[in-house]
C-alpha cells in the first residue's frame, strides 16, 4: 500500500494511463516490437537520443512517425546525403531589404521530434552541426542563440550493411545517442498481420494523440524523482570501472554514460510503474547504452560482445 502510494506521488492516475495507452498505440504501428518501443519510449522520458542501426523497410521511420503522433509532437524527417549542408540544419540568417536586417530562418532541427535518416551518409562537417542542438538544445548561428522546442527528441538511422558513401559517426556524436538498438525482421505473425493489414501510414494519420508535449516533460521530471539507491549507483560504478580495464576494451566508458545509463534506468522503472529503479533495469539497458560508446582494440571484437564481457563480470551486490 505505502508502494502504491508513492507511485501515486510520482505519477497521477491519469497520466500513468495516458502513458500506458500511448504504448499500446505505438505497439499497434509498429507490429512485433514491443521490447524496441519500450527501449525508445526510454530514450525519450529520459531526455536522450536514439540511434537505430539497421537495413532499410523494418520500420525506422513508422516507429518515429508512430511516437510523433502518439504524444502530439511537433515532427521533421531530414533525408541526409552526402551534399548536405549544416545550414540545411539548423537554418540560415538572410537579409532583409525592407527590414534592413539580417532573419534567421530556422531550419528542420526545430521542431519536437527530429528524424535523421541515413544520418552517416552526410559529411562529417554537417553531422556536427546537430552537435550543439543533440547536446545543449539550442543552436548558435552569427553569434545569436536560439533555443529548440521542447521536448526535443532525435531519432537517428544508419544503415550498417551498405557503406558506400558513407561517414562513419565520430565518437563524440556516438555518445550524444544514449541508445543504440537494432530492430531487426518482424516475427512471423507480425509480418503476416502487416502485410494483410492497412497500411501503417494511413493508420498513423488517423492515430489520436494520447498525451501532450507538456504531458512528456512531466513525465520527463517524475524520471527524476524515481529512487535510486546508494547500492544501484555503485553498481553502475562498477561497470564503468569495468569497461575500462576489460580485455579486447580500447576506451572505457565515461561519466557521461554512467549518468545516461542511470536515468534511463529511472525511466525504466517509471514505464514499469516503479518508484525505484532495480540492478535489472540497468541490466536490460547497458547493451543498448554501452556498446556504442565503446572503442575496442581490435575491429575483430563486437562492441556487442565486449559489453555483455562487461555485464557478466560484474556482480550485483
Amino acid at each position: 500500500m505505502h508502494a502504491q502510494a508513492k507511485q501515486a506521488d510520482i505519477l497521477p492516475e491519469r497520466t500513468r494511463q495516458a502513458l500506458d495507452d500511448a504504448l499500446a498505440q505505438v505497439n499497434q504501428l509498429v507490429l512485433g516490437k514491443p521490447r524496441e518501443v519500450k527501449l525508445a519510449f526510454t530514450t525519450l522520458l529520459a531526455g536522450g537520443h536514439l540511434l537505430i542501426e539497421d537495413l532499410p523497410g523494418l520500420g525506422k521511420t513508422t516507429l518515429a512517425r508512430a511516437m510523433a503522433a502518439t504524444l502530439g509532437l511537433d515532427f521533421q524527417r531530414m533525408q541526409f546525403t552526402s551534399d548536405l549542408l549544416p545550414s540545411d540544419i539548423i537554418g540560415v540568417s538572410i537579409y532583409d531589404q525592407a527590414a534592413r536586417e539580417f532573419r534567421f530562418h530556422p531550419g528542420p532541427v526545430f521542431t519536437q521530434l527530429l528524424l535523421a535518416d541515413e544520418i552517416n551518409r552526410a559529411p562529417p562537417r554537417t553531422q556536427s552541426a546537430l552537435l550543439e542542438a543533440m547536446a545543449e538544445h539550442q543552436v548558435t548561428l552569427d553569434g545569436t542563440t536560439h533555443a529548440l522546442s521542447q521536448p526535443f527528441f532525435v531519432i537517428a538511422t544508419q544503415n550498417p550493411v551498405d557503406l558506400a558513401g558513407t561517414f562513419p559517426l565520430p565518437d563524440s556524436q556516438m555518445d550524444r545517442f544514449l541508445l543504440r538498438l537494432h530492430l531487426g525482421y518482424p516475427d512471423a505473425s507480425a509480418e503476416r498481420e502487416m502485410l494483410a493489414g492497412a497500411d501503417r501510414r494511413d493508420l498513423i494519420a488517423h492515430s489520436m494523440p494520447r498525451l501532450s508535449a507538456e504531458e512528456v516533460l512531466a513525465l520527463r521530471t517524475a524520471v527524476g524523482n524515481v529512487h535510486a539507491s546508494d547500492a544501484l549507483v555503485a553498481y553502475v560504478q562498477a561497470l564503468l570501472q569495468e569497461s575500462r580495464r576489460h580485455p579486447g576494451v580500447q576506451v572505457g566508458l565515461s561519466p557521461r554514460a554512467g549518468l545516461g545509463l542511470l536515468r534511463g534506468a529511472r525511466a525504466l522503472a517509471l514505464l514499469d510503474g516503479r518508484d525505484h529503479a532495480l540492478p535489472e533495469d540497468v541490466q536490460a539497458l547497458f547493451a543498448a547504452v554501452s556498446a556504442h560508446r565503446l572503442v575496442p582494440e581490435s575491429e575483430a571484437e563486437g562492441r556487442d560482445s565486449l559489453a555483455q564481457g562487461i555485464l557478466r563480470a560484474v556482480a550485483v551486490d
